[in-house]
């Protein structure tokens, strides 16, 4: 018999793969720092948290976008690229967009 965690963890592999969806960005995201298998981890949570609230609310499932960490918190996300850049060598001068 296999477990549950077992069955979610698959889901969640197969979930990492879809392109544009929001736990595949998630997996991406954690992976750079936690590594492949607690990435996936994460992700099979996540997706079982998100069960949970669609099973006790009765409410649709509303998949999150892709781009939703970008846009989440821009500045952050920009301080972070400006700091990777620069750790490469790269000097970036800052300017808004009109």
């Amino acid at each position: 018999m296999v477990s549950p965690k077992t069955t979610l963890i698959q889901a969640a592999w197969a979930a990492s793969r879809k392109k544009d969806s929001y736990l595949r960005a998630q997996f991406l995201r954690l992976k750079s720092r936690r590594g492949p298998m607690n990435a996936i981890v994460a992700v099979a949570a996540s997706m079982l948290t998100a069960a949970y609230h669609i099973l006790r609310d009765g409410v649709p499932y509303r998949e999150l976008t892709a781009t939703y960490f970008d846009s989440r918190d821009r500045t952050k996300l920009a301080r972070r690229l400006i700091r990777r850049l620069s750790d490469l060598g790269v000097q970036v001068q800052i300017l808004n967009a009109a």
